[in-house]
């Protein structure tokens, strides 16, 4: 008996805490719950997961000073987390602007949309002409550094370049990447299909985990790549090599098929491939029909 009175007191339990749960309970669970994901998303891939661990570190300290009546740890813990919070925001500001600025852009991504749809014809150009300018570039060792923007503005970026303002294509590029023009030493910006502006200056990753063994142009790459979600190709002036940056992280050993195929992943909206799809399937279609007629 004394079983059952406790499996009915803890079902009760349950029910009383169960219907006092209000919608904005729930609400709040979830807008808590993806915060926590993109704190995680944040840290995971950046140092700030080694600072994660000395702060969760620090808050047991905390605890266990508080329960065990340790005055002078409770005291130096609570001034630590005083100054430590701002201390904190200071050396974290570059990694904390850079999260900021794609958690603000991905909201509006699905606003685009109609946009994006008009300019995958352009985009495509843009496709084909960089990947042969690159590919061209690769087999000749020019170095190379295009940054193809999407969600976060790189007006300051511009500014730090010379305005162009032209249509992508395969000689110009190459041009503005040869040897001897005076603008060849910086990286070229794409904006809306077209090539934005030439010679500017990207800023260097300061990521510590970085192989030793990349240039400047590389960190450049990563550094746009971790303060942006930009699209950024690289080609390596002492080995021909083609990398791309995205989010920080840098992959190299480039075809030209492959290259493409990264890029119309990348660029071209996925409503636009689900239209491929569909008329790819009506053409089969079509093709079956034809031949069970003949």
């Amino acid at each position: 008996m004394n079983i059952v009175q406790s499996m009915r007191e803890a079902v009760s339990f349950v029910v009383a805490v169960l219907s006092g749960i209000r919608i904005i309970d729930i609400i709040d669970v979830l807008i808590v719950s993806v915060l926590l994901y993109y704190v995680y998303r944040f840290i995971r891939d950046r140092r700030a997961g080694r600072l994660a661990l000395g702060v969760v570190l620090l808050v047991l300290f905390m605890m266990i000073s508080e329960i065990t009546n340790m005055y002078a740890m409770s005291f130096i813990m609570e001034n630590v987390f005083q100054v430590g919070i701002i201390a904190l925001i200071i050396v974290f500001q570059p990694e904390l602007r850079s999260a900021l600025e794609k958690m603000g852009a991905e909201p509006f991504r699905t606003l685009k949309i109609g946009d994006r749809q008009e300019n995958n014809d352009g985009t495509r150009e843009l496709i084909g002409a960089v990947t042969s300018a690159v590919c061209d570039m690769s087999l000749e060792k020019t170095g190379a550094l295009i940054v193809i923007e999407r969600n976060t503005k790189l007006g300051d970026i511009i500014k730090t370049g010379t305005v162009i303002d032209a249509k992508a294509d395969p000689f110009l590029i190459k041009n503005i990447f040869y040897n001897k023009a005076p603008l060849h030493d910086g990286a070229v910006v794409v904006r809306d299909a077209r090539i934005c502006a030439a010679g500017c200056f990207l800023p260097l990753s300061s990521n510590p985990e970085i192989i030793k063994d990349l240039g400047t142009r590389h960190r450049a790459g990563i550094g746009m790549s971790e303060n942006s979600d930009a699209v950024v190709v690289i080609v390596s002036e002492e080995t021909g090599t083609i990398s791309t940056a995205i989010d920080g992280k840098l992959v190299t050993n480039y075809s030209y098929q492959t290259l493409k195929k990264f890029l119309e992943g990348e660029l071209i909206t996925e409503e636009e491939a689900n239209s491929r799809k569909k008329q790819f399937k009506n053409i089969l279609h079509k093709n079956q029909k034809d031949k069970k007629s003949k």
